[in-house]
């Protein structure tokens, strides 16, 4: 017994401790058998019935009726608990009341029982009535022991309350057998608040076990479905909650923005300050998002540099809004280790439905308009437009066809010879770089460039062009120099000088006949490694260009801290040497000055004799252009580099 009395004790601290969801759970489980409680209140209050009209007491008939009510409350009370929604069913509040009105009806109702037994077992001297009495009321409480044990407070009054009277009933009668059947009961009651005990510490526990379990599967769900570094939604949860939005757009004048971002400039700060700059950088932009659009919308990081955005729209006006303050937050600096990092976005951007009413639709959509963004220039969005798809998914379909064309033998070499000014002796000649595709045919390098540049091919075929073209000069006489193009990609490749040396070495050919031609538009990206690669091109003796002078952001600057050979003047001077004074001038003034910094110069884009004349008279060092000759294959220039005298269509 004392035992048991320790036992009670614990059971109240426990049970005072437990959460408040456990509790609302253990609730829940006196109405998992509501057939149960209503088979046991129609029978109870039946029997009860029947034996109060047969032994015809009047205590005995409201005692009766009571019964019948309070089961009639409480079968009601069990079966609106099943059509109640499964929400409203486990809030704190709820879970409050519902345990008061469970109390109390239960309480009342065992009560009720054992207060008629006791009227039975005092008013009557029928033993039928008093044997249906008493074990209706011990079936009762017994019952109670299993299905009431999650709220072992109310399992345990209620025994008290129907089997107590009883026992009062029995002793009462001063009966050998009836007291000895007394003394049954309470040792009875012992045992089922024992069996109640056991077996709320079972529910509990699998209760708990059940919750931890639940709760471990939530947060492996959520970590599945969290980008690890940036704590933003990942591919898997965005496609998820897009959908989602989706379903529940459905006809309101509400749309939704998909805004598909990329980062510009974000792979230089990786390869300049280390992955650990790159990683800070993607958390602070990504928290920047969240903070912003989080709450209302949806924040994923799709992968790398790459991050979607989902906001609510009424028009195109509130897209843009949204877009630009994307773009600007994605613009502001992020600390780290002392340094401050800066990044800007390009933005694609499509507009569920109008663009599309399907998830994969919508998201191919809306980088079609990021691929239009970044071909733009950087820090640029742009929508969706339907025109974008036939030019974009050319532009892929040739990505994907670049992906091999090397090693298909694809790429070829032409070369268009540099003149000195008589036309009679070639110099040089300029590398040109095409491609015959087997399904598309002959690409334009206009078009083809870009998109190795993109997709970083660039620098492999770059590589190529460079083994190329000194493996063909090197048959060429030794007074004849190549020029290779570099793009800006190439020249800030830290493997460059490799590629030089091992191009000449491999081929034979002298250093100081190979020349890399670089536009103005190099210099301006980076001033400080164009330095540097162009130093390390010229210590291995190779000769540098400055191509297309004058276009652009010309600089004179760019004359004397750049260590540039030679100067090619861009073709739009030379086109306008015959109606433009101005030209003339522009055009003499450079050359006089390459000449006093020491450089060479060539004029491009020669297509009349009166060019060449003017550029005769300017003292220009070296022509190129269609009136002298077109690019050519490597054959047509090692025969005119083998006749006895060149005669270019430019000699008058």
């Amino acid at each position: 017994m004392s035992g048991l009395i320790s036992r009670l004790r614990q059971l109240r601290h426990s049970d005072q401790s437990i959460a408040a969801s456990v509790r609302a759970t253990l609730l829940e489980s006196l109405y998992a058998s509501p057939q149960s409680l209503v088979i046991g209140a129609l029978t109870s209050s039946g029997i009860m019935g029947i034996v109060a009209y047969v032994s015809g007491n009047l205590a005995m008939i409201a005692c009766a009726v009571a019964i019948a009510l309070v089961a009639g409350i409480r079968v009601g009370d069990a079966l609106g608990r099943q059509r109640r929604p499964a929400p409203d069913r486990v809030k704190g509040s709820w879970a409050k009341r519902q345990e008061f009105l469970y109390r109390s009806g239960a309480l009342g109702y065992s009560a009720l029982l054992g207060t008629f037994g006791l009227l039975t077992l005092v008013h009557t001297d029928d033993g039928v009535l008093q044997l249906l009495a008493v074990t209706t009321t011990i079936g009762y409480a017994a019952g109670i022991a299993g299905r009431n044990a999650g709220r072992p407070w109310i399992a345990l009054s209620q025994l008290c309350f129907a089997s107590l009277p009883l026992t009062v009933g029995l002793i009462v009668s001063l009966q050998p057998l009836k007291m000895a059947l007394a003394l049954v009961i309470v040792l009875f009651v012992v045992a089922m608040m024992d069996i109640t005990l056991q077996t709320y510490g079972v529910i509990l526990k699998a209760t708990l076990v059940s919750r931890e379990k639940a709760a471990l599967a939530e947060h492996h769900a959520a970590i599945a479905r969290r980008d690890d570094l940036t704590g933003v939604a990942n591919r898997t949860a965005f496609r998820e909650q897009f959908e989602a939005r989706l379903q529940a757009l459905g006809r309101s004048e509400t749309r939704l923005a998909i805004y598909w971002l990329d980062l510009d400039r974000f792979k230089e700060i990786n390869d300049s300050f280390g992955h650990l700059a790159g990683n800070a950088l993607l958390a602070g932009v990504a928290q920047r998002l969240n903070d912003a659009f989080g709450t209302t919308g949806i924040v994923a990081r799709l992968g790398g540099d790459e991050f979607a955005v989902i906001c609510e729209v009424v028009q195109q006006s509130d897209a843009s809004a949204i877009g630009q303050r994307i773009i600007d937050l994605v613009e502001q600096p992020v600390h780290h280790d002392g340094r401050t990092l800066h990044v800007g976005a390009s933005l694609g951007i499509a507009i569920a439905p109008p663009d599309g009413t399907d998830a994969d639709t919508l998201l191919k959509n809306a980088d079609l308009a990021l691929y239009r963004a970044k071909d733009s220039g950087r820090g640029q969005m742009r929508f969706y437009e339907p025109l974008m798809d036939e030019k974009i998914e050319r532009t892929r379909d040739l990505g994907a066809e670049m992906q091999g064309a090397l090693e298909r033998g694809e790429f070829h070499l032409v070369f268009q010879p540099i003149f000195d000014l008589t036309g009679d002796r070639i110099l040089s000649c300029e590398t040109l770089l095409r491609w015959t595709n087997q399904r598309h045919g002959a690409i334009s390098p206009a078009e083809f460039i870009p998109i190795a540049e993109d997709n970083g091919l660039i620098v492999a075929i770059g590589s190529w062009v460079i083994r190329e073209a000194c493996r063909i000069a090197s048959g060429w006489p030794t007074d004849v120099t190549i020029a290779v193009n570099l793009s800006p990609i190439q020249l800030r490749s830290a493997n460059l000088p490799m590629v030089i040396m091992s191009a000449l070495a491999a081929s034979g050919f002298a250093a100081e006949r190979l020349e890399l031609e670089v536009t103005e538009s190099v210099l301006l990206e980076d001033i400080e490694a164009s330095l540097a690669a162009l130093d390390a091109i010229n210590r291995l003796n190779v000769r540098t260009t400055l191509d297309d002078f004058g276009t652009g952001y010309s600089s004179l600057s760019y004359l004397t801290k750049f260590p540039f050979q030679t100067l090619k003047i861009d073709r739009s001077f030379i086109a306008d040497l015959e109606q433009s004074p101005a030209s003339v001038a522009i055009v003499q003034t450079v050359i006089e000055l390459a000449a006093k910094l020491g450089m060479r110069t060539v004029a491009e884009g020669v297509e009349t004799h009166a060019q060449l004349e003017q550029l005769r008279r300017t003292r220009c060092d070296a022509v190129q252009g269609f009136l002298l000759a077109h690019p050519m294959p490597a054959s047509m220039v090692a025969t005119m580099l083998a006749g006895d005298d060149v005669k270019a269509l430019g000699r008058s």
